[in-house]
Parts: C-alpha cells; structure tokens; sequence
C-alpha cells in the first residue's frame, strides 16, 4: 500500500516538475528558436527557363553597352567643346581690365619708364610737353606690340600654365577686336612719336613694333636667338627717350641701350629656367631649354658687363665718378647671384637672380639721374671751347 501511494504521489508530481521550467531552460529554448529563424531563408526557385534568363542577360548587356556608349560620347562631345574657341559674352565694365591684359600692361609701364629714364639722362633742359608726347607715344607703340604678339601665339599661349588665362586664348575678347585695338593703339602712336616730337623717334618706334612681332615672336619656336632679338627691342625705348628730347643719336643713346641690352639677360634667363616645362610644352625654343649650359653662362656674363658699362658712363660724360662707385655694390650683388645661378643651376638661385633683377633696374638708373652731369657745367665747357677757338681764330688773323 505504501509503495503504491508512493507511485501515485511521483507520478502526480511529474506534470508539475515538467510545467515549471527553469529560466536557464527556457533561454535555451528561446536562442535555439533564434537560430533556427536566422538560418531560414527566402529559396529562389531553382528551375527557371532558359528563354527568360537569356532575355534579362540581354537586356542588362544592352542597358550596359548604351550607359557606356553615352559616357564615352558625352566625354568626347565635352572635350570637342572645351578644343573649340568660343567667345564669351563680353561686358563694357570688364573691357578696361581685358584690353589692359592684353596689352600686357606692367611690361609696357615698363617700357615707358625705361623711355623717360633715356629723355631724363639726355643733356638738354627738360622739355615737359614733348616729354608727355614721348612717353605716350611709347605707350601706345608698346601696347600695339603686344597686342598683336597676343594675337599671333593664342594656339601655343593654351598650352603653357602661365598663358593659358591670356584674353584670347580664354575667349573673352575676340581676335578681330584685338587687331582693331592693336591698330587704335599703333597708328596713333607712331603718328604722335613722328609729328609730335621727331622724325627718328617715330622711325625707332615703328621699327621696335617690327622687330617685336615680325621677328621676335615667330623666331621664340625657331631659334634661341630669339634671347638677343628680344634684348634689342627691350634696349630701344631708352635710346627712343634719348632721341626725344636730342633729336639725335649719341653716346649717352646707346650707353643707356647697351645697359638695357644686358640687363635682359639675367632678368629673362633667370625667368625662362622656372619655366622650362611650359616652353617646352608651348614649343618655344629657349636657351633654358635646349641649351641650359650657355643659359647660366650668358646671364652670369652680363651680370658683369653691368659694371663695365656703368664705369664707361663718366668716360662718356654721362655722369660723374661718383656713379660707377655708388653702383659698384648693387652690380656686384646681381653678379654674384649670377655665379649662383651659373653654378647651382637651381630654382631657388634662379628666383633670386630673377627677383634681384626687379629691383636692380629701377635703383640704377635713379643713381645713374643722381649722378649726371649738370647741364650748366657742359654749356660752360661748350662756351669756353668756342671762345678759346675764337681767340685762336682772332690770333691767327692779322
């Protein structure tokens, strides 16, 4: 009986123990279905017929081929528009600023200080109208110059870094208009040189116009003579103040254009080495390209040929004594860059040398107008060399 009980009492006590589940059970019940969700996945079906998957495959390679071939077109069609001049709408308040570009103006400010540095050394008294009249007419001479210079190397100014933003070649002026500008600029003021102030003044200016655009420009992808011919334009507008105010060529001329001669030479040189790679991609033919050697040497040679010439000035009573040794230190400095530049042959010699050369200019020629001669001092010596050939001539008479 009691066994019995017994059995009856477990077998009555089994449903509760199976009923309350431990929480540590049913977690496990819990991750299991997790898992079990988890790896359930949605099965695409595993026949399909052939026709509809040759179909979707040819559509995609269809879709593909025609995204390519659009692609591939719109590059070409982008890079035909970007090769094509095209001129851009053109405003009356940016034309100053286009037109001043194009006559690349700080060269030709340049031009016409160097003018009136040559009609400030002449031993004349100042004239100030016919020194007005000069410097104008060099202006409007160096900006038809230039002009046409613009306008004859648009193809080979787009593929140098440092043209490639030039008017013409972006298109914001077109090139009739640049030659109608340069012509504005050029009869005007060989016109102006040759009634206004002389007849060889107009003849020199005429002749740098030229020399500039006939000779220089196109010889830049022909020959590395191109250096010396442009050192001879830049040499003229001093000899051009010179003959303003003297109505002739002397000595004082072609000192002042020989000093202008040679300081092109470290200024372009020293230039032309940090920009080898646009020359060469442009075409040009320059010494700092083809010929790097004669390059350095030739700006290291007129380095020293300023301090030859600045010592010929008193010899050709030009100016005192006083000017080839107040000028010493500065043409020695200049040399001495040059040397740098000759024997490193660098980037950072060069842009020395190039940013001295900035400087140089300008304070020579200010001591060099220190330095002249009084205009009174050589009347004097005018009037005492007639007089004293006078008397002789008074002697020799009976």
């Amino acid at each position: 009986y009691v066994t019995q009980h017994n059995r009856d009492l477990s077998q009555r006590a089994k449903p509760k123990s199976d009923s309350v589940a431990p929480p540590f059970h049913e977690s496990q019940q819990l991750d299991q279905e997790k898992t079990v969700m988890h790896k359930i996945r949605p099965i695409s079906p595993v026949h399909q017929p052939s026709s509809e998957t040759s179909t979707r495959n040819e559509l995609r390679e269809m879709t593909s081929a025609a995204e390519v071939e659009g692609s591939v077109s719109s590059v070409k069609a982008g890079s035909k528009e970007e090769r094509q001049w095209r001129e851009m709408k053109l405003q009356l308040d940016d034309l100053p600023g286009i037109l001043a570009r194009l006559s690349k103006i700080k060269l030709t400010a340049l031009v016409v200080s160097t003018a009136s540095a040559g009609f400030a050394m002449a031993p004349v008294p100042f004239d100030l109208t016919c020194f007005l009249l000069a410097s104008l007419g060099t202006g409007l001479a160096s900006c038809a110059a230039n002009s046409i210079n613009q306008f004859f190397e648009v193809p080979f100014d787009s593929n140098m870094n440092r043209t490639k933003n030039r008017p013409l070649v972006r298109g914001q002026i077109s090139p009739l208009l640049a030659v109608c500008f340069a012509a504005s600029c050029g009869v005007p003021g060989i016109a102006l040189l040759t009634l206004g102030v002389n007849p060889l003044t107009g003849a020199l200016g005429a002749f740098n116009i030229f020399l500039y655009t006939c000779c220089y420009t196109p010889m830049k992808r022909m020959s590395i003579a191109n250096t010396w011919v442009g050192a001879v334009v830049g040499a003229i507008p001093p000899v051009m103040g010179w003959t303003a105010a003297t109505g002739s060529l002397d000595a004082g001329a072609v000192l002042l254009g020989g000093i202008l001669y040679s300081w092109q030479f470290p200024h372009f040189n020293a230039l032309s080495w940090g920009l080898r790679e646009d020359y060469s991609r442009g075409g040009y033919c320059m010494m700092s390209v083809t010929h790097p050697g004669l390059c350095r040497r030739v700006a290291l040679r007129h380095c020293l040929a300023l301090i030859g010439l600045s010592t010929v000035a008193p010899v050709l009573d030009i100016t005192t004594w006083t000017f080839p040794i107040i000028s010493l230190p500065i043409n020695l400095y200049i040399s001495y860059l040059g040397f740098r530049f000759y024997r490193d042959a660098d980037r950072s010699s060069s842009r020395k040398l190039f940013f001295c050369s900035l400087w140089h200019l300008p304070l020579l020629l200010l001591v060099m107008f220190t330095c002249k001669k009084p205009f009174l001092e050589k009347e004097e010596k005018g009037d005492l060399l007639s007089g004293n050939h006078g008397r002789a001539l008074e002697i020799r008479l009976p």
